[in-house]
């Protein structure tokens, strides 16, 4: 072996190469990459997070953050709310609407922007170097890039290499590295949202307050979520419906009265559901967040799962970073698989039931939640953290029996999704 690769092996420097050979490359500064990129510097370890994008940016996201979101911060992150939800509107299509209130706050409310930007300001303190305008073109596990297989070649747009021991994928459920490891997706589905500036009596109405409307379309629903003097309001739909999808946007916003504010900001977005089956892992490379097809079917709510899923990447990355060869980083990365599909595999496996149900009954969602206490409860507990859709079900017979109907749907549950799609 030669010094240099000897270097290599060793993890040290190589003289006249002007990049050191990284633990952790982390592709992607949003709340999956940072949290990965915190926990492994936090570690010790020597991380390079890498975004594409100048920090702080606008990401389209209604900016819930539930208990899960919350419990999955690191110590001493201080949230930067905008508002906090004590009160959530339900309407069914605009018709039956009904406020339910708490004492205690429901969720929280975050601009995406402040919140990914602190998350990065975190890692990069834990000792990470954070590099923004940034792209990633692929990455490369064997051939002449790599000096030795103990090395990942992450290679950027601009042609130059960065070599690390191993690299989380963070950069969203489109970017280069789930399609490097191969991430297959079964959901798809389409979000649109407008940030609409409001007048002080307008915002005043939805202090402390947010509209859940459960929509025309199967599966869909509508949120207005307050932030100061802006409300978020989206709708969300599978993919193949864009034109209904704009047009419940459009009709929400008219008839909450809104149609005379001209939005700041008008975005779409895709998000994407990892199958049973998909890989998290290639190597010494792993997937985490919406790059790994991870978030709630249901609610297409993604910010826990992605705070909880980089964690476990960052520490996991590590791990396959010491490995000495090839079979005990497929050990590490397998390892990490399974802690995912443990908790949030189990979670999204729920949750693909109840959508099923809910693409059918949207009613019986919403008498349930509007005028039978338990539902109303489940909810609360839900928001705040205190248990889990998949909790319930476990624990509640009746649950139980209604996402067990979702298996005996036509077609099973995948199937009943399609179709009501």
């Amino acid at each position: 072996m030669s010094s240099d690769n000897a270097a290599r092996e060793a993890g040290r420097d190589v003289p006249g190469e002007s990049e050191p050979v990284w633990d952790v490359v982390v592709v992607g500064a949003g709340p999956a990459g940072a949290s990965a990129a915190l926990a492994a510097a936090g570690a010790g370890r020597r991380v390079l997070l890498l975004e594409k994008a100048e920090l702080p940016r606008y990401k389209t996201c209604g900016g819930g953050i539930i208990g899960p979101s919350r419990d999955a911060l690191p110590p001493g992150f201080e949230l930067p709310l905008r508002d906090r939800v004590h009160a959530v509107t339900f309407s069914l299509n605009g018709k039956l609407t009904r406020t339910r209130r708490s004492k205690k706050m429901l969720f929280g409310l975050i601009n995406r922007p402040e919140f990914d930007a602190r998350l990065v300001d975190m890692a990069r303190a834990a000792g990470a170097e954070v590099r923004t305008g940034v792209t990633v073109s692929r990455v490369e596990q064997h051939g002449p890039a790599v000096p030795d297989r103990r090395t990942v070649a992450v290679v950027l747009g601009d042609g130059a290499t960065v070599l690390a021991r191993s690299v989380v994928g963070a950069d969203g459920s489109a970017g280069r590295i789930g399609a490097h490891v191969g991430v297959k997706l079964d959901q798809v589905d389409l979000g649109l949202e407008a940030e609409i500036p409001v007048p002080p009596s307008v915002a005043e109405d939805w202090a402390g307050r947010v509209l859940i409307d459960w929509g025309p379309l199967p599966g869909s629903y509508g949120w207005v979520f307050p932030k100061g003097d802006t409300l978020t309001v989206g709708v969300i739909c599978a993919r193949g419906e864009g034109a209904g999808t704009k047009r419940y946007l459009d009709d929400f916003i008219a008839r909450l009265g809104l149609a005379g504010f001209e939005p700041s900001i008008s975005s779409g977005h895709l998000t994407r559901c990892r199958s049973d089956d998909s890989p998290l892992s290639r190597g010494r490379v792993i997937v985490c967040g919406d790059a790994a097809g991870l978030l709630e079917p249901w609610t297409r709510e993604g910010i826990s799962f992605a705070l909880r899923s980089g964690k476990l990447a960052g520490e996991w990355a590590v791990r396959i970073a010491e490995a000495q060869d090839a079979v005990d980083a497929r050990r590490q990365a397998l390892n990490y698989a399974f802690a995912i599909k443990a908790g949030l595999g189990v979670e999204m496996g729920v949750g693909r039931r109840v959508l099923a149900i809910f693409s059918r009954k949207p009613g019986v969602f919403h008498a349930a939640v509007t005028g039978f206490g338990p539902a109303w409860r489940a909810f609360t507990r839900i928001t705040r953290g205190q248990t889990t859709m998949a909790e319930i079900v476990r624990t509640h017979p009746v649950a139980r029996r209604m996402v067990s109907a979702a298996d005996r749907l036509p077609g099973g549950v995948r199937q009943a999704v399609s179709d009501s799609s």
